[in-house]
């Protein structure tokens, strides 16, 4: 990535960062943030220097939206989880925040295992993973249980850590993989 390219992206990668830290605290993502980074996407798509149309960023919204609203609709994520990768989405562009997501599902995984060996919990992982799996085979039911009231938020992964992690690695690996 070349000082300019980095300049480019420094706003949005300031964002994911604050994004990282509020949501590692409270679980949570203030729309107000996820706005920011939406908006400044579309801005910096209409500068001169920049490297993405208005049209691609906005497709790039619509893709990141659209990926992570899946995982919404089925209770997998939460709403400023979907925010925060359509804001992605317009600062990178539609293949390049579709690269993001698939980067960000491998690093969320290796947290999720990493975290559940660290509790000593991979069991425990691993049978409510095949829970999930046969419901989905047999019920056609893909959403995701509710979490029991005293682990509500505890558990849950902070999709803002994986999200910044992926987009670095997206960005600094310097290749297309779309």
């Amino acid at each position: 990535m070349s000082m300019r390219e980095f300049l480019q992206v420094l706003p949005m990668l300031l964002l994911l960062v604050w994004a990282a830290v509020v949501d590692l605290r409270s679980r949570r993502i203030p729309n107000w943030l996820t706005g920011a980074l939406v908006a400044g996407g579309l801005v910096q798509s209409g500068m001169v220097f920049s490297s993405l149309s208005p049209g691609q960023a906005w497709a790039g919204i619509g893709v990141g939206f659209g990926l992570t609203f899946v995982l919404f609709a089925l209770g997998g994520m939460g709403g400023g989880d979907v925010k925060l990768m359509a804001g992605i989405g317009a600062w990178v562009g539609p293949a390049r925040v579709l690269e993001v997501f698939a980067v960000e599902a491998v690093i969320g995984m290796v947290i999720v295992i990493l975290r559940a060996a660290g509790e000593r919990r991979v069991a425990a992982l691993a049978r409510s993973s095949a829970v999930l799996v046969m419901n989905a085979a047999v019920r056609g039911d893909v959403t995701c249980p509710d979490e029991p009231a005293d682990d509500q938020g505890k558990r849950r992964l902070p999709y803002a850590v994986p999200a910044l992690l992926a987009t670095l690695a997206v960005l600094l690996s310097g290749r297309r993989w779309l």
